[in-house]
């Protein structure tokens, strides 16, 4: 997540040897990390081994098919239920210099409504207590993504993967590759996939984090009176859902989101991104070691030495 997953997905689906369903997350295989509340607009997602196979049911015999949850990363569960599944999958991973990664998850945290706390640093030291279920948003649907410590133990979540399977069908890549040289990435994992990585790539450009919420309670309040969900009467929800479809709702939202609830995101703080990097370096070391790459000096992690 916040590492070009989107880009990637949307670049691999237009490949004519690969299917990926129009669900970009099912989550499904992250038994640890299901909704806690279900959310408007994801009634499709699978629910059983069925509907998850169901996905790839429009798939052409000679096309390789995956999916592209993010979250499979930090699960405890995944990489088994994963390899139980189908032992010869190919595990695509992208991972991404700790504090930017942090800082630019918060926003979206944010903006999806699982955190609600506005500053990093604050929202960081509420991990103990969330831990222990308290000072958890109401609406937060995913909250296990609130131990932001968790989920820059790089080393612990890659040898999960590396204990099911063999480490030719495991690819770490770095953010920066696909990001500074999204061709070359792609066409790099087009082989490792082996699929024909000379077909005329269609470059999904990388999402960058760039707007962040205005206020909080507005934007719940808006949503919900536009989409017609959450805190309003039914009444209303009924009179609004018979003038307008569904599609007619999600556009006007994106509207009422660009104009008025959001904002642009806010540039990191120097000084916290300082003491995030000194607080992860050995994370860093360690990464780079397993790898055999030098992510100390490409992050710059190297001056803090």
């Amino acid at each position: 997540m916040k590492c070009g997953t989107t880009a990637l997905y949307q670049t691999l689906r237009r490949h004519p040897q690969i299917y990926m369903p129009s669900i970009k997350e099912p989550r499904f295989l992250a038994s640890d990390l299901r909704a806690r509340v279900p959310r408007a607009g994801e009634s499709d997602y699978p629910l059983t081994l069925d509907d998850y196979l169901a996905l790839f049911s429009a798939a052409a015999p000679h096309q390789r098919t995956g999916e592209a949850t993010a979250t499979y990363i930090w699960s405890r569960t995944a990489a088994d239920n994963i390899a139980d599944l189908q032992p010869d999958a190919r595990i695509i991973a992208i991972l991404r210099e700790p504090a930017c990664f942090l800082h630019s998850l918060h926003l979206s945290l944010l903006w999806w409504r699982i955190e609600t706390e506005k500053d990093l640093r604050k929202a960081m030291a509420l991990e103990a207590s969330r831990r222990e279920g308290r000072n958890i948003p109401r609406d937060s649907h995913l909250p296990q993504l609130l131990q932001y410590s968790d989920l820059v133990r790089y080393v612990e979540h890659l040898r999960r993967y590396h204990a099911r399977f063999p480490r030719e069908q495991v690819l770490v890549l770095i953010y920066d590759d696909l990001r500074n040289d999204s061709e070359t990435t792609i066409r790099r994992i087009l082989r490792f996939l082996d699929v024909d990585d000379r077909y005329a790539l269609d470059l999904w450009k990388i999402n960058v984090t760039k707007r962040t919420v205005r206020s909080l309670r507005l934007r719940g309040a808006l949503r919900a009176l536009t989409m017609a969900e959450g805190p309003i009467s039914r009444s209303a929800k009924t009179a609004i859902r018979a003038v307008t479809t569904r599609e007619m709702r999600r556009g006007a939202w994106r509207t009422v989101d660009r104009s008025i609830v959001s904002t642009a995101a806010p540039a990191p703080n120097a000084q916290l991104m300082v003491e995030l990097r000194r607080r992860f370096l050995p994370e860093v070391v360690a990464l780079s070691e397993y790898l055999d790459r030098d992510l100390v000096a490409l992050w710059g992690y190297d001056e803090l030495i």
